[in-house]
């Protein structure tokens, strides 16, 4: 693998850094991944609404590109590839918000539906006026087929413009909201890739081609597409991709549209005018009236070569819109600006913040028990990752061993040693750690089996709450037993557990679920987008899980010896 970059793990920091160098109209949130206006207080306190939108690193000049007047007021950024963490979104929500109150952009992936919802609702319980789009324009996947949904990808920025555009103009938040969801329910999108993409973390590309395939109907997370085919001339492709948009988005001679022409990565200027050139006589064919065009880097997928078109149904209003002037760097308009300092706003703290807690001083056999879970996970993340890097985007394995890092740094701090009290902890570690889709589906599973050992602290309330925690995923995640995800080792470990078997007859289970979804057409998550392909591959949520059971077992065997 070759990148330039310093170091996997601080990536995306310096990347923001070296953005806001560029661009003295972009700040930096203290102690989080987020770009934001210069002038965001005094545009909050404006009465103007402010919008958010963002998800992880790797599709630069998306997400903080279009920050700036006229766009974008803030972006979060997780890790490549990872959804940003809950409380890295809250932050951002709570440093913009005015008056007028925030809207959220989010793109249909998990991750970022579970971060960016669970924010708004913890921001909502704040007293602060938050609204949430969400854009599915991938047509790549029929409306309602038995995957985890159509995509957000390249349409979302047509998105950031007009929301950013109304905001800007004034429009109240229930205006900014309706003309960003009517424009994410008109736009289509589709793409071709030339090559995989690497990610940082995983050192490998996430799928391989050869030197004459090309995959068709791909996302933006260097996951395969939809069908595989061999290279051809960029006007086949075009006209492709385009029959499947006008189809999907119920396109007809004598409507207006706006075209997206988008670089996925490592694409050739020369390309992108060729493919642009395509289109526009396609577009021409079909009696379709193309009102604006543009071409360029705008939603990437790391170094990945190809192209993704974009169309979106305009009137004269939502034309404005796009016509209206923004100052956000990655919208084709110039921007002029010299390095210096890079300003840096204080994060807005959480109502109430108050000290840590007591400090534990003497380790407990749930402490212990955490601390090996840790060391389990830590030395799994080459394996996890390999499994990942099959079946979904290479990203598990360090995300968990960040998340154990962290919690190792912050165990002390878990109420002195009170089991519930441990458990929230660690609940509230992990939602900021990991991020992405674990995060806040571990933070969940903790929080409900705290609320289960409080209520009933015997070995019984232990035995609950394993299942508590399972259920609490399922009701968050929308996922049961049987769709290749963590549930699949959960759910049979805390059902033996409740029927009273022991710890490693339940481990067992949860290692006879985790072999069971080799067998699985996923229906969540990521390898939802790669059928039959997943098979043969375990699910490695599940096998996480089957990892941190053991090492707790084992910790609590020590214990008894």
């Amino acid at each position: 693998m070759k990148k330039l970059i310093n170091s996997a793990r601080d990536v995306v920091p310096e990347m923001l850094e070296g953005l806001a160098l560029a661009n003295p109209g972009i700040a930096l949130l203290d102690g989080a991944n987020v770009a934001l206006r210069a002038d965001a207080r005094a545009y909050a306190r404006s009465g103007r609404v402010a919008v958010i939108s963002g998800g992880g690193a790797g599709h630069e000049p998306a997400h903080a590109g279009y920050v700036g007047p006229g766009m974008l007021t803030a972006a979060v950024s997780g890790d490549v590839f990872t959804s940003p963490a809950t409380d890295t979104i809250l932050a951002a929500i709570r440093t913009v918000a005015g008056p007028a109150g925030v809207l959220l952009v989010v793109k249909s992936y998990t991750g970022d539906r579970l971060n960016f919802g669970l924010a708004a609702e913890l921001a909502r319980a704040e007293g602060i006026a938050v609204e949430v789009v969400v854009v599915a324009d991938d047509v790549a996947l029929t409306a309602g087929e038995d995957t985890a949904g159509r995509r957000g990808i390249a349409g979302t920025v047509f998105v950031h413009k007009v929301a950013g555009a109304a905001a800007e103009a004034g429009a109240t938040l229930a205006e900014v909201r309706a003309e960003a969801e009517a424009a994410a329910g008109a736009i289509g999108t589709m793409g071709v890739a030339l090559s995989p993409c690497t990610v940082p973390a995983a050192g490998q590309p996430g799928f391989e081609l050869g030197e004459d395939e090309v995959e068709l109907g791909l996302g933006i997370h260097g996951e395969a597409g939809v069908r595989r085919a061999k290279i051809a001339p960029a006007d086949t492709f075009v006209a492709e991709l385009l029959d499947r948009i006008v189809t999907e988005t119920g396109l007809g001679a004598g409507d207006r549209v706006a075209l997206l022409v988008n670089n996925l990565g490592g694409t050739p200027t020369m390309e992108l005018d060729i493919v642009l050139r395509g289109a526009v006589r396609d577009l021409a064919g079909r009696g379709l009236i193309l009102e604006r065009a543009w071409r360029g880097s705008f939603l990437t997928a790391l170094e990945m070569a190809g192209v993704s078109l974009s169309l979106l149904r305009v009137d004269d209003a939502r034309l404005a819109r796009l016509d209206a002037a923004t100052s956000a760097p990655a919208w084709p308009t110039p921007v002029v600006g010299r390095v210096g300092e890079v300003t840096v706003l204080p994060a807005a703290p959480a109502p109430g913040t108050a000290d840590a807690g007591t400090v534990l001083t003497e380790p407990t056999p749930l402490t212990r028990a955490v601390e090996a879970a840790c060391a389990a996970l830590t030395e799994a993340e080459p394996h996890l990752t390999e499994l990942d890097r099959v079946v979904g985007d290479g990203d598990l394995g360090i995300s968990l061993a960040r998340g154990a890092e962290a919690v190792r740094r912050e165990l002390p701090g878990y109420g002195g040693g009170d089991p519930a009290a441990v458990l929230r902890g660690l609940a509230d570690t992990v939602r900021r750690a990991l991020g992405g889709t674990s995060g806040p589906l571990y933070s969940v599973l903790l929080l409900r089996a705290a609320g289960a050992v409080e209520a009933d602290p015997s070995p019984r309330g232990w035995r609950e709450a394993v299942a508590a925690g399972a259920r609490a995923i399922g009701e968050l995640g929308g996922a049961r037993v049987g769709d290749r995800t963590m549930l699949d080792a959960l759910v049979p470990a805390g059902e033996a557990l409740v029927g009273g078997a022991s710890l490693a007859e339940a481990i067992d289970a949860a290692a006879a679920g985790t072999e069971e979804t080799a067998t699985h057409i996923a229906r969540r998550g990521r390898s939802s987008y790669l059928g039959d392909r997943a098979i043969g591959t375990v699910d490695p949520g599940a096998e996480a899980v089957v990892i941190w059971l053991r090492a707790v077992a084992d910790a609590l065997d020590a214990e008894d010896e």
